[in-house]
């Protein structure tokens, strides 16, 4: 598995999906290939694609990175104009095959593949009443839920069983629907998840993010908007207004941590200029006496830019990355000291000895593996000073629309004040950018959804499924 970002979430919070979508290429599967490619980052455990040459839907996929899955002898398996596809990270149902996407499924409308990147808040009712009325479910998939509730909606076309279906389903959902002659795409009313319409070629192209687009050359024509259903078939592109949107409630961590720095999301605003513009107003609220400023790689580098401009630290990297750490890989029988850490990170021993260091990361979660690096820079780095700076709030809640994040009671933040987090991390100082801060950074703030750092959850659950945070 290839990993970026701090090393502190390799294990505790991850990506949601991935989706691509192409309609009225006849390259679509590898289109597709090249679209997952580029988003490899918003999942890492297993790739899909299906595809349809008008009459006839093939579908490949399996366990792994992308490259992994598909090879030019796959991908000739896969015929026709129109596909979709998904990366995927685990957050509902476990990381096994049988729940790796699109899934595809025989119903009235014929052949029908689906590809979702969030979270169900109501899967588990959903999922109960569907086997009550004799539902038969192949995974532990939420998505599983959204394909049996098309098959037993009651509208007559496929349009009308979507819209019933989104009438229904409560939660975080940015959907592909492939079916033999059409491409769907639908965005939940709060538009939790980003997804985005692009041209390519005469053809038109969906994406959980616009450096899909950049990889194949398409052009970027603007979001898919909450509530809104496209349709994209021969005829051209159609948009319904498939659910009522109310209220926004996008996920601000995609800004923090989430999507690729050169990807424009939420309204095409670019993700790696708000990370500066965080970096910046983390140097206004907390700047520190130092010699040197340096990101945790790589989704730190930007806001450590930032800060670096507004305070006047000099820049540089003091930490290494290991780009081609595995799934899993051998531990010596001998011990070797913060060993985990050391295999993906290094310290550059030039750039910190002596040195008032200031470490700029995008979050902490359960601070472990913050303390270790925060020990690299000192005792291997040989630095004089050692303070931590946090791009984000203190993350004191997890999330319920489609990020695996540990549950509150393991969240450092939201058990212990500052000062014993830095005592902890032995840290010479800590802080984290205010909510404020964060808002401040971003156009239109009351438009996101920051309930991992406040506990203000936009959609509700079911009495019966209201999680225990």
């Amino acid at each position: 598995m290839h990993y970026r970002g701090s090393l502190d979430r390799i294990f505790e919070i991850r990506e949601e999906c991935g989706v691509f979508g192409v309609y009225g290429h006849p390259e679509a599967a590898n289109l597709t290939y090249l679209g997952l490619y580029a988003l490899q980052h918003r999942g890492q455990e297993g790739a899909g694609i299906c595809s349809s040459n008008g009459h006839t839907m093939c579908i490949e996929k399996a366990m792994g990175l992308v490259s992994d899955v598909f090879n030019e002898e796959r991908l000739k398996r896969l015929p026709g104009n129109a596909a979709i596809g998904h990366n995927r990270y685990s957050t509902a149902g476990g990381s096994m095959l049988k729940n790796v996407q699109p899934i595809m499924a025989n119903c009235l409308l014929g052949s029908l593949s689906l590809a979702h990147n969030g979270n169900l808040t109501n899967a588990i009712s959903l999922r109960k009443q569907l086997q009550q009325d004799g539902a038969i479910f192949q995974s532990n998939s939420d998505s599983e839920v959204i394909l049996h509730l098309i098959a037993h909606a009651k509208g007559s076309s496929a349009q009308e069983k979507f819209i019933e279906v989104v009438q229904e389903i409560e939660g975080a959902y940015s959907l592909l629907i492939l079916l033999e002659d059409q491409l769907v795409a639908i965005r939940d009313p709060f538009g939790v998840r980003p997804l985005c319409l692009g041209q390519f070629d005469g053809a038109y192209v969906v994406a959980s993010e616009t450096c899909a687009f950049d990889l194949i050359g398409a052009t970027y024509i603007r979001d898919v908007e909450p509530g809104e259903m496209l349709v994209i078939n021969d005829n051209g592109l159609h948009s319904v207004k498939a659910i009522d949107s109310y209220k926004r409630a996008h996920c601000v961590f995609e800004f923090i941590y989430f999507a690729r720095p050169d990807s424009r999301i939420f309204g095409g605003l670019n993700v790696h200029r708000i990370r500066k513009e965080l970096g910046k107003r983390l140097a206004i609220n907390s700047h520190v006496d130092a010699d040197v400023v340096i990101p945790v790689p790589d989704s730190g580098v930007p806001s450590t830019i930032g800060y670096a401009e507004q305070s006047g630290v000099p820049f540089d990297f003091g930490l290494v990355r290991n780009h081609y750490v595995g799934r899993t890989f051998i531990e010596p029988k001998s011990s070797i000291r913060h060993f985990g850490v050391k295999i993906k990170l290094n310290a550059i021993q030039n750039v910190t000895r002596g040195k008032r260091v200031v470490i700029v990361d995008d979050s902490i979660v359960r601070g472990t593996t913050s303390k270790k690096i925060v020990k690299m820079i000192r005792e291997l780095g040989q630095a004089k000073e050692v303070h931590l700076r946090i791009s984000s709030p203190c993350t004191i809640g997890p999330c319920f629309y489609g990020i695996n994040t540990p549950t509150r009671s393991e969240l450092i933040a939201a058990t212990h004040q500052v000062e014993e987090i830095r005592k902890y991390l032995t840290a010479d100082s800590l802080a984290y950018l205010s909510l404020e801060g964060l808002r401040s950074a971003l156009p239109n703030p009351d438009d996101y959804c920051y309930a991992c750092f406040n506990g203000d959850y936009p959609i509700g659950f079911p009495q019966e499924e209201s999680p225990e945070l």
